[in-house]
């Protein structure tokens, strides 16, 4: 294994997992596998890059660190030369953590510093400039993200923002650099590790800026940032033959098929809209789950009764539905009845014949993940932008695991026509 990837959710790492299998510009990717947690057996001989999904994002910050160093020792002893660590390219975190501690934690563990903290995904509208994050065209403060059950977003400033998280200094490298090429980035990302920073925003508008700085970063050990901080790094393996930019093939999994979303972002509220004009919808309510009147009964029962449509439960709920939900019931004890709830759903969808399982929200998939028993993923074609095929060997399924603000209006039907092995990218 070259490359080795450390996610604190699980449709994140679907989300660079992608990246990596694709590569930048025709250069090809590399040959990525995903894994549910830390994996207790070493990784098949073939695997080029491994992407270890942890349910990491909003467990308290000392938990976040020990499990990123698990996988990180794991990536190691599979002989990995480069580590990123992977988090949304919405800065999903709170000013307790726990992107600040891991990142520190990480570039200690492998004796480094001046390491990049890039959430930038411009395919899908996530920008970094004068280390302010956009989405789109709005400051990130201002983008619905500051309405986020788990994670609130308020400050834009993501240097000021990481700060509260660390104990060093963090650092700044402005667009104005960037665009100057690998060169200067590199030595601004060694300017900063003199001054003492142990992480660095690094601006990113555009792709090929994300180019640059994968080409800057070809011998660090460490990089930290989203899905897209990955674009340019299969380039260097493949560049000095260590590497061979090709993808396998994917066949599609027909069969029987299930959607569940508990996202509840906008983006996910527009898709269910779009969803429920022409197939069967079942809305979830939170005061019925909190009671016991709706259980994983009524979920099964409804998504087998209506195989072939394209059936699909959700919880998803406008921000202040969500704030009084909380204020009722306690915000950890919604969160965790409901991932409870869609795990024991697809658990039992699985064990009944379901091959083609589509999930919304990085929590609820990563509930459902942990309950499937998934084994190794394989990584096939892209639905959209950062959501990828997954391919359990273990579970004989296709799944498709969508962080809540990604993916277009018809989101739901393609991501079953990939599945099905209809699209391929």
């Amino acid at each position: 294994m070259l490359l080795g990837v450390i996610a604190d959710d699980f449709t994140g790492a679907s989300d660079i997992a992608n990246t990596l299998t694709r590569g930048h510009n025709g250069q090809g990717g590399l040959a990525t596998a995903q894994y549910i947690g830390v994996p207790d057996h070493d990784a098949a001989p073939d695997v080029e890059a491994g992407v270890v999904s942890l349910k990491s994002r909003s467990v308290p910050a000392e938990e976040a660190v020990e499990l990123s160093l698990a996988a990180l020792a794991w990536l190691q002893a599979q002989g990995c030369r480069q580590i990123v660590f992977k988090y949304c390219s919405t800065f999903d975190s709170t000013p307790e953590g726990n992107i600040g501690p891991v990142g520190e934690a990480l570039a200690k563990a492998v004796g480094t510093a001046g390491v990049v903290a890039c959430p930038a995904f411009p395919a899908t509208g996530r920008t970094v400039y004068q280390g302010h994050l956009f989405v789109h065209d709005r400051l990130l403060s201002e983008s619905g993200m500051q309405n986020h059950p788990l994670t609130p977003m308020t400050d834009p400033d993501i240097r000021r923002f990481l700060r509260k998280q660390t104990q060093d200094d963090v650092g700044l490298v402005l667009a104005a650099t960037v665009h100057q090429g690998a060169d200067a980035i590199k030595a601004a990302l060694q300017t900063s590790a003199t001054h003492g920073e142990t992480l660095a925003i690094v601006d990113a508008i555009s792709d090929a800026d994300l180019a640059e700085i994968g080409k800057a970063c070809a011998d660090a050990p460490l990089l930290t940032g989203g899905s897209g901080i990955a674009l340019g790094l299969p380039g260097n393996f493949i560049a000095r033959g260590l590497a061979s930019g090709k993808a396998a093939g994917f066949a599609g999994r027909p069969g029987p098929e299930a959607i569940l979303a508990g996202s509840c972002s906008g983006a996910t509220r527009g898709q269910i809209g779009v969803h429920a004009s022409s197939h069967p919808v079942l809305a979830i309510s939170v005061d019925d789950v909190m009671a016991g009147r709706t259980t994983a009964d009524d979920l099964v029962s409804f998504i087998t009764a209506n195989e072939g449509n394209a059936p699909l439960a959700y919880s998803s709920a406008t921000p202040e539905q969500v704030a009084e939900a909380q204020r009722r019931y306690g915000r950890e004890e919604v969160a965790g009845r409901l991932d409870a709830l869609f795990a024991d759903t697809a658990r039992r969808l699985v064990d009944d014949g379901v091959r083609r399982l589509v999930v919304a929200g990085g929590e609820t998939s990563g509930a459902v993940a942990q309950a499937l028993d998934l084994g190794d993923l394989a990584i096939g074609p892209e639905v959209s932008p950062g959501v990828p095929v997954l391919v359990s060997r273990r579970r004989n399924i296709a799944l498709a695991l969508k962080s809540g603000n990604f993916g277009g209006p018809a989101f739901f039907n393609d991501a079953l026509r990939a599945l099905a092995g209809d699209i391929r990218s």
